[in-house]
């Protein structure tokens, strides 16, 4: 929520006092995300909402931080789910450090040249995180599956056992 109006560049001291403020108010709600996540409850899941629709209501002199209050009031369902299902992270650290290997291969040698290679680079990415994750040997798993031979159980049946 917060990296947006990090990145705002104010012209003018009323500018900067906005961002700051809004920053602040920003951070105050995700401490008491996390405290909730603690002890969650209604009365508190409601109070948080008012916060943040408060601050998204809030009208300062920097219009792009205005647009920006507007765009996050636009997202409240997603950025707190957490509300309803205090068991999910508040961040998205995890996700992103998943697809940073793709994004520097990416990068190093640009995308791929048709929709079949972005699925299948795509696949076996998906396919070697999974297998990462659940300590299974991306290399073991392939020769696994291409031989036929099947001593490991298929990914469904792992993602299965590690759900319940």
């Amino acid at each position: 929520m917060e990296r947006l109006i990090h990145r705002l560049i104010p012209f003018n001291d009323q500018q900067k006092e906005a961002v700051d403020w809004a920053r602040n108010e920003i951070w105050s709600i995700y401490a008491a995300l996390k405290k909730y996540k603690k002890k969650p409850g209604k009365q508190e899941a409601a109070r948080l909402r008012k916060q943040f629709q408060s601050l998204c209501a809030t009208r300062t002199d920097y219009e792009t931080l205005n647009s920006l209050l507007k765009r996050m009031a636009n997202n409240e369902h997603e950025l707190f789910r957490v509300l309803d299902r205090p068991e999910i992270p508040l961040h998205n650290n995890l996700s992103e450090r998943d697809i940073r290997d793709y994004v520097k291969k990416r990068k190093i040698s640009g995308s791929t040249r048709s929709d079949t290679g972005r699925k299948c680079r795509d696949t076996f990415a998906s396919l070697k995180k999974t297998c990462r994750k659940h300590r299974i040997s991306f290399w073991d798993y392939l020769i696994d599956r291409t031989s036929g031979s099947n001593l490991i159980p298929s990914m469904a049946e792992i993602l299965q056992a590690a759900a319940c």
